[in-house]
């Protein structure tokens, strides 16, 4: 896929900067719960090479609980006001919420990032169509509190791919233009180990979706499962999965750790095959 907005991806691969502005996501909750310290930790992965920066107010990991939308602005907003205008890259806003995208669009985001590919909130398409932006439209089995319990397929990549083919229509039916969505298979988001691992074998099969593909691997449980570390010691497995995500295809990495996967991944990007050949 060559094209996601202005972003020319032939033979590049985007790194996303993830950004918690939370305090209780799995990896780093907490430490940049304070708006100065996480525009600081923006500015620093711009920095370090990330081509944009994904601001979200809500953990998604297992088993979270909703944060009404009133707390989430709260969070988000005066990170993305501290950030407008000095950060140099674009900004994202994790949500699945309407309001906050809303909110988020106009104080200078220009991407959002909905885990629920626009289905959380009957009004967040209408947002995005109406503000032009970019979206990432991800695969979840159940719902962040419920997505771990028992989640079960009988062809993972099949059923993922299926699912995001009808959400890309459902998103060009409202009048997002296709040339604006990407997708994520949604590591980690209602999947066992033997499903993630899967899905980065056979991540070349969504593809077929036209649409540029977004792999979230980072420093996440099906890791540490396999090779039996904390998370503040999965960063080598992070890089693997990356490096392995972008041969199989991906357009995209979303990580917490910029400056080593940023090295991971050009190299990975001159390595992988040329597409069409």
């Amino acid at each position: 896929m060559a094209r996601w907005g202005e972003w020319d991806l032939e033979g590049r691969v985007l790194v996303v900067g993830v950004v918690n502005v939370t305090p209780d996501s799995f990896s780093d909750g907490g430490r940049f719960f304070d708006p100065d310290a996480a525009a600081a930790h923006a500015l620093r992965l711009a920095k370090e090479g990330a081509d944009l920066v994904d601001i979200g107010g809500e953990s998604s990991r297992p088993g979270a609980e909703p944060v009404p939308a009133e707390e989430e602005l709260r969070r988000v907003l005066p990170v993305i006001e501290r950030l407008r205008g000095r950060l140099g890259v674009p900004m994202s806003v994790d949500t699945t919420k309407a309001a906050v995208a809303e909110a988020a669009l106009q104080a200078g985001a220009q991407i959002v990032n909905d885990i629920s590919a626009l289905r959380a909130d009957p009004g967040m398409a209408r947002v995005v169509a109406g503000h032009g932006a970019l979206v990432v439209l991800m695969h979840m089995q159940g719902t962040p509190r419920t997505m771990q319990l028992a989640p079960h397929y009988q062809d993972v990549v099949r059923e993922v791919r299926s699912f995001l083919a009808e959400r890309i229509e459902a998103a060009a039916a409202v009048g997002i233009d296709r040339d604006l969505v990407a997708v994520d298979p949604g590591i980690g988001f209602g999947k066992t180990v033997e499903h993630n691992l899967d899905l980065l074998r056979r991540l070349d099969e969504l593809g077929e979706l036209g649409r540029p593909i977004l792999v979230g691997p980072s420093r996440k449980s099906f890791l540490g499962a396999v090779l039996g570390l904390p998370v503040a010691e999965r960063l080598e497995a992070t890089l693997a999965a990356c490096a392995v995500a972008v041969a199989r295809g991906a357009d995209m990495v979303r990580v917490h750790d910029v400056a080593p996967v940023r090295r991971a991944v050009d190299l990975a990007v001159r390595l992988r095959a040329r597409r069409g050949t």
